[in-house]
């Protein structure tokens, strides 16, 4: 038996009400309703033209993520070591281990208004501590994470719950604690930081992962806002809209509008449901996929990750080969930034609608110290012009650049 509508409500009503008896065999042997077995793939491949997004690209929390992890991994070190200052040269030769590009000592020094420089004790070698400011930071960093705890560990619970066996391996989890705003040292502390339902493992290939044991239903975002709306009952394969937010000047083919109204009337399935009986070719199983996509980001600090970072979850979370394909495909949901020389996928409903998705409360930490950061970039741009071994007191910056404007004015009278 073959449908060409297999998303149709009537579908459904007609497969469970027959009295025939070949409705009824089936019924009796498959384990899904029959309608799950007419899933067919309708999408058209037409090329889409990128476009840039001036709104999503200068979102500062998302593009200084980057340059602000090393950041946080070497503050971390001082800031755990007992004497709060360390030697260049306990951190000199691991800028692999920080992802830090440049020599250690010049990275620091580019943030003045984070680390603070001064002579050691011996040898006169460069030693760096934290300034106060960013002493003050970090302290209402560790409280966050006290207060928080229990937020935390569930966004953890459900980035596990969505795997294929709930189960991951402990260095995927390290690889997306930044992203999941956990701290650096969360595994090294599994008793403290998490509770019975978790349990360490032994998996394939001699690793060590980490498990879930759940038998509560958990809802997705899109699942919540959706009753909330009243356009969902939390019925099993109930069709869930995508919010949908195009970009200004991004149009689609009319081939993929027709498409893309035919997609949004698929049955929605959840990223913590079982998905064994999807055909990975067909509609349903791509709107799982994107659907998976809007989940993950909603877990995220930024609401965005490198695009290049999800792709180690391929295998434990049942994603295709091409996974990538579905950014590009649903430019409405996703935008996909070229900023920093990286591709950064950005969920669009996180900063279109800023009630649907619930802020993560890492998020106002990041941005204190991306002030910190910004005042670096004004200090060393004082110390260049003025005597590079004097610092100018902190000065506004729309202050500074009226000063400025005065003085051409007067030059110019001159």
């Amino acid at each position: 038996m073959f449908f060409k509508k297999p998303t149709s409500g009537t579908l459904k009503i007609l497969l469970y009400s027959s009295q025939n008896p070949i409705y009824s065999l089936i019924n009796r042997k498959a384990k899904n309703p029959p309608y799950t077995y007419t899933q067919t793939k309708n999408y058209v491949d037409v090329y889409m033209k990128w476009k840039k997004d001036q709104y999503l690209d200068t979102i500062e929390h998302i593009h200084k993520s980057i340059q602000l992890k090393p950041i946080i991994s070497l503050k971390n070190v001082i800031a755990q070591n007992p004497n709060g200052c360390i030697p260049i040269s306990d951190v000199s030769k691991k800028g692999l281990h920080f992802d830090v590009k440049i020599k250690v000592a010049r990275f620091l020094r580019q943030y003045p208004s984070i680390f603070e420089e001064f002579s050691g004790p011996q040898y006169n070698l460069p030693w760096f501590r934290l300034t106060q400011e960013a002493v003050e930071i970090d302290k209402e960093e560790r409280r966050l994470y006290e207060d928080c705890k229990e937020d935390l560990r569930e966004r953890l619970k459900k980035f596990i719950l969505m795997s294929k066996q709930k189960v991951l391996p402990l260095k995927v989890i390290q690889g997306m604690l930044w992203y999941l705003g956990l701290p650096e040292d969360f595994l090294e502390c599994l008793d403290m930081n998490l509770d019975g339902s978790f349990r360490v493992v032994e998996m394939e290939e001699g690793l060590k992962g980490l498990a879930v044991e759940s038998n509560e239903r958990v809802l997705s975002v899109l699942q919540r806002n959706a009753m909330k709306k009243g356009v969902y009952s939390n019925e099993p394969m109930e069709a869930i809209e995508f919010p949908l937010f195009p970009s200004k000047g991004v149009r689609l083919r009319r081939k993929i509008e027709v498409w893309l109204r035919e997609f949004q009337k698929v049955p929605y399935v959840s990223p913590y449901e079982d998905y064994s009986h999807l055909d990975p070719n067909s509609d349903i199983a791509e709107k799982r996929v994107v659907g998976f996509l809007h989940e993950l980001l909603c877990l995220f600090v930024e609401h965005s990750a490198e695009r290049r970072r999800l792709l180690c979850l391929k295998k434990y979370f049942g994603l295709p080969q091409k996974v990538h394909k579905a950014f590009e495909r649903h430019p409405y949901m996703f935008y996909l930034s070229l900023r920093n020389k990286t591709c950064t996928a950005i969920l669009k409903e996180a900063y279109c609608d800023k009630m649907a998705i619930e802020r993560h409360p890492m998020l106002r930490i990041r941005n204190k110290y991306i002030n910190l950061m910004k005042e670096s970039q004004v200090i060393l741009k004082s110390r260049r012009v003025n005597n590079p071994y004097v610092e100018r007191p902190k000065l506004d910056l729309d202050l500074d650049c009226a000063d400025e404007e005065e003085e051409c004015v007067e030059i110019g009278r001159l």
